[in-house]
C-alpha cells in the first residue's frame, strides 16, 4: 500500500534524513558494538581463564573468576553500546553502583566468607588430606570451597567452617612430616632423681618409633609443689605421634612402679586440733 506524504504532510526525504538514516545508523552501530564487545569479552575470559589453569589455581576459583569478570566486561559492553543510542548511561551506571552497594552491605557476610575463601586457595595455608586445628575445631581437610572448608574430625565427625572463621583465626597444620611429642612426667622429691633420668632416656632412646634425628630431650623442667618434673620431647614421623604419646605414658608408668619410683599425686593433709 503506498503512502500518501501529503496527507501525513511528511516529507518522504526530510524523514529518511532526520529520522530513519540517523537511527538506524545508532541502532547498527549499538549492535555492531554490542556484537564485538561480546566476541572481545569471549576472548578475554578464556585468555584470563588459560592462564589461571596455568598457573595451577584451584578449578573452583578459576570458574567462579572468570564468570565474574565475563559479567562485569558484558555489563560494560552493554551500557556502552546503549551510550551510542544517544542514551544518557549517567543514570543507569548510579543505579547500578546503589544496587551493588544495597547488595553488598546485604551479603557482607558471605562476601567476607568468599574473599576468606580465594585467600586461602591462593595462598594455600593447607591442603586437601592435611590435619589442621582451626577456629578451635581439629579434623583432616576434606574440601576447601570458595564459602566453607569442610573437616573430618578424628572420631568420623564432618565439620562445616565458614572461610572468614578459618582465615581470621589462627591456623595450625600438623601435617608436616615429622612432629616432637611433648610429654611431662613428674616424681617424688624422695625419689632417686638420676636413675628416674637415666630411665626415661633410655625409654626414648630404645624406643623403636622415635627419631635418633633431631635428637630426643630429657631434662628437669620444674621443682614443683608436690613433684619434679622432667620434660621428655622425641621426634617421630608425623603418623606415629599418638602410638608413642600413649605408649609411652603407659610403659613409663609401668617401669616407675617396677623400678620403685614415686609418681606423686596432690594430697591434702587435715590437722586438727582438740580443745581442753
Amino acid at each position: 500500500m503506498d503512502i500518501n506524504w501529503d496527507k501525513l504532510n511528511l516529507d518522504p526525504q526530510l524523514l529518511w534524513a532526520d529520522y530513519i538514516l540517523p537511527w538506524g545508523t545508532q541502532i547498527i552501530l549499538a549492535l555492531l558494538v554490542f556484537i564485538v564487545g561480546r566476541i572481545l569479552v569471549g576472548i578475554v575470559a578464556g585468555g584470563v581463564t588459560k592462564v589461571m589453569n596455568k598457573a595451577k589455581l584451584d578449578p573452583i576459583l578459576v570458574s567462579f573468576l572468570a564468570t565474574i569478570l565475563r559479567s562485569v566486561m558484558l555489563l560494560l559492553v552493554i551500557v556502552f553500546s546503549l551510550s551510542q543510542l544517544g542514551l544518557d548511561t549517567t543514570s543507569l551506571v548510579a543505579l547500578l553502583g546503589a544496587a551493588g552497594l544495597a547488595v553488598g552491605l546485604a551479603l557482607k557476610d558471605s562476601l567476607s566468607h568468599f574473599a576468606s575463601g580465594v585467600m586461602l586457595i591462593l595462598f594455600r595455608p593447607f591442603k586437601v588430606g592435611d590435619f589442621v586445628e582451626v577456629d578451635g575445631v581439629m579434623g583432616s581437610v576434606e574440601q576447601i570451597t570458595i564459602m566453607s572448608t569442610r573437616l573430618k574430625s578424628p572420631d568420623n565427625k564432618v565439620i562445616t567452617v565458614p572461610n572468614s572463621n578459618v582465615f581470621g583465626n589462627t591456623m595450625t597444620n600438623f601435617s608436616e612430616p615429622t612432629r616432637r611429642v611433648d610429654m611431662v612426667f613428674g616424681i617424688g622429691y624422695g625419689s632417686d632423681l638420676l636413675k628416674a633420668k637415666a630411665i626415661l632416656e633410655e625409654m626414648v632412646n630404645n624406643h623403636e618409633l622415635t627419631l635418633a634425628e633431631p635428637a630426643p630431650k630429657v631434662a628437669v623442667s620444674e621443682l614443683a609443689d608436690s613433684s619434679v618434673n622432667f620434660i621428655v620431647r622425641p621426634w617421630v614421623n608425623a603418623a606415629d605421634y599418638w602410638t608413642v604419646y600413649w605408649g609411652m605414658m603407659e610403659a613409663v608408668k609401668l617401669r616407675f612402679d617396677a623400678e620403685g619410683i614415686e609418681i606423686p599425686f596432690p594430697q591434702v593433709s587435715v590437722h586438727m586440733e582438740k580443745d581442753d
